[in-house]
Protein backbone atom coordinates (compact mmCIF):
# COMPACT_ATOMS: atom_id res chain seq x y z
CA UNK A 1 0.00 0.00 0.00
CA UNK A 2 2.84 2.18 0.71
CA UNK A 3 4.10 1.82 -2.73
CA UNK A 4 0.55 3.01 -4.04
CA UNK A 5 0.74 5.73 -2.17
CA UNK A 6 3.87 6.74 -3.18
CA UNK A 7 3.21 6.43 -6.70
CA UNK A 8 -0.36 7.48 -7.00
CA UNK A 9 -0.04 9.14 -9.99
CA UNK A 10 1.28 5.92 -11.94
CA UNK A 11 -1.46 3.63 -10.73
CA UNK A 12 -4.37 6.09 -11.69
CA UNK A 13 -2.76 6.45 -14.89
CA UNK A 14 -1.89 2.57 -15.35
CA UNK A 15 -5.49 2.23 -14.31
CA UNK A 16 -6.79 4.73 -16.95
CA UNK A 17 -4.82 3.43 -19.70
CA UNK A 18 -5.91 -0.03 -19.24
CA UNK A 19 -9.53 1.17 -19.12
CA UNK A 20 -8.90 3.27 -22.60
CA UNK A 21 -7.40 0.09 -24.12
CA UNK A 22 -9.99 -2.33 -23.38
CA UNK A 23 -12.76 0.65 -24.66
CA UNK A 24 -10.52 0.74 -27.87
CA UNK A 25 -10.80 -3.27 -28.30
CA UNK A 26 -14.62 -2.93 -27.59
CA UNK A 27 -14.36 0.22 -30.60
CA UNK A 28 -12.56 -1.94 -33.27
CA UNK A 29 -14.13 -5.17 -32.17
CA UNK A 30 -17.50 -3.74 -32.54
CA UNK A 31 -15.98 -1.64 -36.36
CA UNK A 32 -14.76 -4.92 -37.45
CA UNK A 33 -18.65 -6.10 -36.91
CA UNK A 34 -20.12 -3.58 -38.87
CA UNK A 35 -17.21 -3.24 -41.68
CA UNK A 36 -17.82 -7.34 -42.29
CA UNK A 37 -21.45 -6.95 -42.29
CA UNK A 38 -21.08 -4.31 -44.80
CA UNK A 39 -18.88 -5.99 -46.86
CA UNK A 40 -21.15 -9.03 -46.50
CA UNK A 41 -23.88 -6.71 -47.80
CA UNK A 42 -21.81 -5.07 -50.57
CA UNK A 43 -20.84 -8.70 -52.28
CA UNK A 44 -24.55 -9.52 -52.00
CA UNK A 45 -25.77 -6.72 -54.40
CA UNK A 46 -22.79 -7.11 -56.65
CA UNK A 47 -23.91 -10.75 -57.14
CA UNK A 48 -27.83 -9.48 -57.60
CA UNK A 49 -26.37 -7.18 -59.67
CA UNK A 50 -23.89 -9.40 -61.74
CA UNK A 51 -27.08 -12.08 -61.78
CA UNK A 52 -29.26 -8.96 -63.02
CA UNK A 53 -26.62 -8.17 -66.06
CA UNK A 54 -26.55 -11.98 -67.48
CA UNK A 55 -30.62 -11.74 -67.58
CA UNK A 56 -31.69 -10.95 -70.80
CA UNK A 57 -32.99 -8.43 -71.34
CA UNK A 58 -30.83 -6.90 -68.11
CA UNK A 59 -31.36 -3.32 -66.35
CA UNK A 60 -28.89 -1.72 -69.16
CA UNK A 61 -25.54 -0.24 -68.66
CA UNK A 62 -24.10 3.16 -68.79
CA UNK A 63 -25.24 3.54 -72.80
CA UNK A 64 -28.97 1.79 -72.81
CA UNK A 65 -30.85 1.93 -69.52
CA UNK A 66 -33.59 -0.62 -70.01
CA UNK A 67 -35.51 0.02 -66.96
CA UNK A 68 -36.55 3.38 -67.99
CA UNK A 69 -37.52 2.35 -71.31
CA UNK A 70 -39.76 -0.16 -69.60
CA UNK A 71 -41.34 1.89 -67.39
CA UNK A 72 -42.31 3.98 -70.74
CA UNK A 73 -43.46 0.93 -72.55
CA UNK A 74 -46.13 0.30 -69.23
CA UNK A 75 -46.91 3.77 -70.12
CA UNK A 76 -47.58 3.03 -73.46
CA UNK A 77 -49.55 0.28 -72.37
CA UNK A 78 -51.53 1.88 -70.29
CA UNK A 79 -52.30 4.84 -72.17
CA UNK A 80 -53.28 2.37 -74.92
CA UNK A 81 -55.81 0.67 -72.28
CA UNK A 82 -57.57 3.63 -71.94
CA UNK A 83 -57.81 4.17 -75.08
CA UNK A 84 -59.32 1.14 -76.17
CA UNK A 85 -61.90 1.56 -72.69
CA UNK A 86 -64.18 4.04 -75.54
CA UNK A 87 -64.73 0.75 -77.38
CA UNK A 88 -66.15 -0.90 -74.37
CA UNK A 89 -68.48 0.96 -72.42
CA UNK A 90 -70.87 -0.18 -70.53
CA UNK A 91 -74.87 -1.34 -71.04
CA UNK A 92 -77.29 0.46 -68.80
CA UNK A 93 -79.28 -2.07 -66.66
CA UNK A 94 -83.09 -2.00 -66.88
CA UNK A 95 -84.13 -0.70 -64.93
CA UNK A 96 -81.22 1.28 -63.28
CA UNK A 97 -82.34 2.66 -59.95
CA UNK A 98 -78.82 3.88 -59.30
CA UNK A 99 -79.31 4.49 -55.82
CA UNK A 100 -79.68 0.42 -54.77
CA UNK A 101 -80.63 -2.98 -55.53
CA UNK A 102 -83.15 -3.60 -58.15
CA UNK A 103 -86.31 -4.94 -56.17
CA UNK A 104 -88.65 -7.49 -57.76
CA UNK A 105 -91.34 -5.09 -58.52
CA UNK A 106 -88.97 -2.75 -60.39
CA UNK A 107 -88.02 -5.26 -62.74
CA UNK A 108 -91.37 -6.97 -62.93
CA UNK A 109 -92.24 -4.02 -64.75
CA UNK A 110 -89.35 -2.84 -65.93
CA UNK A 111 -89.34 -6.70 -67.63
CA UNK A 112 -93.14 -6.28 -68.80
CA UNK A 113 -92.66 -2.76 -70.28
CA UNK A 114 -89.65 -3.77 -71.91
CA UNK A 115 -90.48 -6.66 -73.97
CA UNK A 116 -93.73 -4.53 -75.10
CA UNK A 117 -91.51 -2.11 -76.29
CA UNK A 118 -88.97 -4.57 -78.01
CA UNK A 119 -92.33 -6.37 -79.72
CA UNK A 120 -93.39 -2.57 -81.14
CA UNK A 121 -90.30 -2.13 -82.32
CA UNK A 122 -89.91 -5.34 -84.38
CA UNK A 123 -93.21 -4.69 -86.16
CA UNK A 124 -92.30 -1.02 -86.81
CA UNK A 125 -89.45 -2.27 -88.56
CA UNK A 126 -90.71 -5.42 -90.65
CA UNK A 127 -89.40 -8.20 -88.04
CA UNK A 128 -91.20 -11.21 -87.57
CA UNK A 129 -91.11 -12.31 -83.74
CA UNK A 130 -92.01 -16.13 -82.52
CA UNK A 131 -95.75 -15.62 -81.23
CA UNK A 132 -95.36 -13.72 -77.71
CA UNK A 133 -91.53 -13.85 -77.90
CA UNK A 134 -90.12 -13.02 -74.40
CA UNK A 135 -86.31 -12.77 -75.90
CA UNK A 136 -85.12 -15.13 -73.64
CA UNK A 137 -87.36 -13.93 -70.55
CA UNK A 138 -90.05 -16.20 -71.00
CA UNK A 139 -89.63 -17.86 -67.04
CA UNK A 140 -89.44 -14.47 -65.70
CA UNK A 141 -92.01 -12.56 -67.55
CA UNK A 142 -95.09 -13.90 -65.23
CA UNK A 143 -93.31 -13.32 -61.91
CA UNK A 144 -94.10 -10.94 -59.62
CA UNK A 145 -91.33 -12.16 -56.93
CA UNK A 146 -88.05 -13.40 -58.28
CA UNK A 147 -84.98 -15.35 -56.67
CA UNK A 148 -83.11 -13.48 -53.59
CA UNK A 149 -80.63 -11.58 -55.80
CA UNK A 150 -81.34 -12.08 -58.89
CA UNK A 151 -83.01 -8.64 -59.79
CA UNK A 152 -79.90 -7.28 -60.24
CA UNK A 153 -77.94 -9.26 -62.65
CA UNK A 154 -81.40 -9.78 -64.41
CA UNK A 155 -81.51 -6.00 -65.40
CA UNK A 156 -78.29 -6.47 -66.26
CA UNK A 157 -79.02 -9.07 -68.61
CA UNK A 158 -82.20 -7.19 -70.01
CA UNK A 159 -80.22 -4.05 -70.99
CA UNK A 160 -77.74 -6.16 -73.04
CA UNK A 161 -80.59 -8.30 -74.78
CA UNK A 162 -82.63 -5.04 -75.73
CA UNK A 163 -79.05 -3.38 -77.29
CA UNK A 164 -78.53 -6.97 -78.93
CA UNK A 165 -82.00 -6.34 -80.05
CA UNK A 166 -81.61 -3.11 -81.35
CA UNK A 167 -78.59 -4.06 -83.50
CA UNK A 168 -81.01 -6.33 -85.16
CA UNK A 169 -83.79 -3.81 -85.73
CA UNK A 170 -81.83 -1.40 -87.10
CA UNK A 171 -80.32 -3.99 -89.63
CA UNK A 172 -84.02 -4.61 -90.96
CA UNK A 173 -83.61 -8.45 -90.86
CA UNK A 174 -86.53 -10.50 -91.72
CA UNK A 175 -87.25 -12.76 -88.29
CA UNK A 176 -86.09 -12.80 -85.20
CA UNK A 177 -86.44 -16.72 -84.46
CA UNK A 178 -84.27 -17.03 -80.72
CA UNK A 179 -82.03 -15.29 -78.92
CA UNK A 180 -80.40 -17.70 -75.85
CA UNK A 181 -78.31 -16.38 -72.80
CA UNK A 182 -76.48 -17.81 -69.97
CA UNK A 183 -78.37 -18.65 -66.85
CA UNK A 184 -78.66 -15.37 -64.08
CA UNK A 185 -81.47 -16.40 -61.89
CA UNK A 186 -83.00 -19.97 -59.76
CA UNK A 187 -85.92 -19.16 -61.83
CA UNK A 188 -84.75 -19.82 -65.11
CA UNK A 189 -84.30 -23.57 -64.14
CA UNK A 190 -88.65 -22.67 -64.60
CA UNK A 191 -88.40 -21.32 -68.16
CA UNK A 192 -87.79 -23.26 -71.84
CA UNK A 193 -84.47 -24.48 -72.23
CA UNK A 194 -84.13 -22.65 -75.70
CA UNK A 195 -83.76 -19.72 -73.76
CA UNK A 196 -80.25 -20.50 -72.18
CA UNK A 197 -76.74 -21.33 -73.21
CA UNK A 198 -75.15 -24.25 -71.48
CA UNK A 199 -72.14 -21.72 -71.23
CA UNK A 200 -71.62 -19.26 -68.12
CA UNK A 201 -70.15 -15.67 -67.99
CA UNK A 202 -66.25 -16.31 -67.93
CA UNK A 203 -63.48 -13.65 -66.25
CA UNK A 204 -59.67 -12.80 -66.64
CA UNK A 205 -57.67 -10.17 -64.56
CA UNK A 206 -59.37 -7.53 -67.55
CA UNK A 207 -62.73 -8.44 -68.28
CA UNK A 208 -65.86 -10.33 -67.68
CA UNK A 209 -66.80 -12.06 -71.02
CA UNK A 210 -70.76 -12.57 -71.10
CA UNK A 211 -72.13 -15.40 -73.97
CA UNK A 212 -75.14 -14.82 -76.06
CA UNK A 213 -76.76 -16.31 -79.25
CA UNK A 214 -78.67 -15.26 -81.74
CA UNK A 215 -80.48 -17.15 -84.55
CA UNK A 216 -82.29 -14.76 -87.32
CA UNK A 217 -83.03 -14.89 -90.87
CA UNK A 218 -81.96 -12.12 -93.35
CA UNK A 219 -80.52 -11.27 -96.90
CA UNK A 220 -76.55 -10.63 -97.17
CA UNK A 221 -77.01 -7.22 -97.31
CA UNK A 222 -78.56 -7.27 -93.88
CA UNK A 223 -76.44 -9.73 -92.42
CA UNK A 224 -73.74 -7.22 -93.15
CA UNK A 225 -75.29 -4.53 -91.69
CA UNK A 226 -75.57 -6.57 -88.41
CA UNK A 227 -71.59 -8.07 -88.12
CA UNK A 228 -70.81 -4.19 -88.66
CA UNK A 229 -72.96 -2.70 -86.13
CA UNK A 230 -71.65 -5.45 -84.17
CA UNK A 231 -68.07 -4.55 -84.85
CA UNK A 232 -68.74 -0.79 -84.62
CA UNK A 233 -70.65 -0.78 -81.30
CA UNK A 234 -69.02 1.04 -78.59
CA UNK A 235 -70.60 -1.24 -75.94
CA UNK A 236 -67.29 -4.24 -76.40
CA UNK A 237 -69.27 -6.83 -78.87
CA UNK A 238 -66.99 -9.74 -79.86
CA UNK A 239 -68.11 -11.88 -82.64
CA UNK A 240 -67.28 -15.51 -81.46
CA UNK A 241 -68.55 -17.77 -84.19
CA UNK A 242 -71.53 -17.10 -87.22
CA UNK A 243 -73.02 -20.10 -88.98
CA UNK A 244 -75.21 -19.59 -92.11
CA UNK A 245 -77.32 -21.67 -93.69
CA UNK A 246 -80.04 -21.47 -96.70
CA UNK A 247 -83.50 -21.04 -95.12
CA UNK A 248 -85.06 -23.45 -96.70
CA UNK A 249 -82.96 -26.41 -96.30
CA UNK A 250 -83.12 -25.08 -92.26
CA UNK A 251 -87.05 -25.76 -92.54
CA UNK A 252 -86.45 -28.97 -94.73
CA UNK A 253 -84.26 -30.27 -92.21
CA UNK A 254 -86.31 -29.44 -89.47
CA UNK A 255 -89.02 -31.52 -90.80
CA UNK A 256 -86.93 -34.65 -92.04
CA UNK A 257 -88.56 -37.15 -90.43
CA UNK A 258 -85.17 -38.88 -90.40
CA UNK A 259 -83.88 -36.69 -87.89
CA UNK A 260 -86.84 -35.41 -86.16
CA UNK A 261 -86.15 -36.84 -82.74
CA UNK A 262 -82.92 -38.85 -83.33
CA UNK A 263 -80.64 -36.20 -81.73
CA UNK A 264 -79.16 -36.29 -84.93
CA UNK A 265 -77.64 -32.32 -85.76
CA UNK A 266 -78.35 -30.51 -88.68
CA UNK A 267 -75.74 -30.49 -91.86
CA UNK A 268 -73.51 -27.62 -91.98
CA UNK A 269 -73.95 -25.86 -95.06
CA UNK A 270 -70.65 -23.47 -96.30
CA UNK A 271 -70.69 -19.99 -94.84
CA UNK A 272 -71.37 -18.39 -97.75
CA UNK A 273 -74.31 -16.85 -99.91
CA UNK A 274 -76.53 -19.39 -101.74
CA UNK A 275 -76.97 -18.36 -105.23
CA UNK A 276 -79.53 -20.13 -108.23
CA UNK A 277 -78.68 -19.38 -111.87
CA UNK A 278 -81.67 -18.03 -113.46
CA UNK A 279 -82.94 -18.61 -116.71
CA UNK A 280 -81.90 -15.59 -119.28
CA UNK A 281 -85.34 -13.99 -120.72
CA UNK A 282 -86.39 -14.98 -123.74
CA UNK A 283 -87.03 -11.17 -125.45
CA UNK A 284 -84.31 -8.90 -124.36
CA UNK A 285 -83.43 -6.93 -121.42
CA UNK A 286 -80.38 -7.63 -119.07
CA UNK A 287 -79.98 -11.37 -118.05
CA UNK A 288 -80.41 -12.18 -114.68
CA UNK A 289 -77.31 -13.87 -113.37
CA UNK A 290 -77.79 -14.31 -109.54
CA UNK A 291 -81.15 -14.61 -107.67
CA UNK A 292 -80.10 -14.44 -103.41
CA UNK A 293 -81.73 -16.59 -101.09
CA UNK A 294 -83.34 -16.43 -97.46
CA UNK A 295 -80.36 -16.99 -95.07
CA UNK A 296 -80.63 -18.69 -91.57
CA UNK A 297 -77.76 -17.36 -89.53
CA UNK A 298 -76.49 -17.95 -86.15
CA UNK A 299 -74.12 -15.74 -84.31
CA UNK A 300 -72.44 -16.35 -81.61
CA UNK A 301 -71.43 -12.81 -79.67
CA UNK A 302 -69.86 -11.73 -76.57
CA UNK A 303 -69.88 -9.02 -74.54
CA UNK A 304 -66.45 -7.96 -72.99
CA UNK A 305 -67.24 -6.12 -69.99
CA UNK A 306 -64.32 -4.60 -68.31
CA UNK A 307 -63.61 -5.12 -63.96
CA UNK A 308 -63.17 -2.01 -62.39
CA UNK A 309 -59.95 -0.18 -62.30
CA UNK A 310 -58.06 -1.01 -58.69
Amino acid sequence: MAWIKRNIFFVIGAVIAVALLAAAGVYIFNNWQRNKTALDTLNETYSTLQQLNDQNPSPGNDKINNVDAARDEEREVSKWVEQTGQHFQSITPIPNPGDGPVTSEEFAAALRRTINQLQHEADGSGVSLPPQYSFSFEAERSLVRFSPGSPDTLAVQLGEVKEICDILFAAKINSLDNLRRAHASDDDANGPQSDYLSESPTTNNLAVFVPYEITFRCFSQDLAEVLSSFASSPDGFILKGINVQPAQAMAANASNPYNAGMGNPPPQYPQQMMMQPFAPPSHGGLQTVLSEQLLTVTVEVELVKLLPKK
